[in-house]
Parts: structure tokens; sequence; C-alpha cells
């Protein structure tokens, strides 16, 4: 379930709970403290993609705290 996993402080991508770093920048900097994600399939057509700054398809959180 998604609110098991870890986020990324730098980009805000949603990792697995056992991730030490963010598959997404390579961050150490995971947190339990987020809300809300999307799923970016395709960031290159997504306006929320580019509001966000996401250039990599992948579940991102909305808040991260």
């Amino acid at each position: 379930m998604a609110e098991d996993r870890l986020v990324c402080r730098e980009c805000h991508r949603v990792n697995d709970p056992d991730q030490q770093t963010c598959d997404g920048c390579g961050s150490s900097s995971l947190t339990e403290d987020w809300a809300g994600y999307v799923f970016i399939a395709h960031p290159e057509e997504s306006g929320i993609a580019d509001e966000m700054e996401v250039t990599e398809p992948g579940a991102y959180a909305l808040k991260v705290r």
C-alpha cells in the first residue's frame, strides 16, 4: 500500500519502505510524513508533471513534510 512507502524530500518520488535511497534522484533524505500522491505515466504530456518538474514516469507525493 502507498501509505507504507517512503517519499523523497528532494524529488517527491514514492519509494518502497525498505529503500535506503531514492530510486529517482539518489537522495537519502526519505520520509514517512507525506500526503496524497499522483501517478505520472507520460511526464512529457502532463501539465501536472510540468508543474511538479517531474521528468520520469512514476508515483509522486503531492505534499511532503
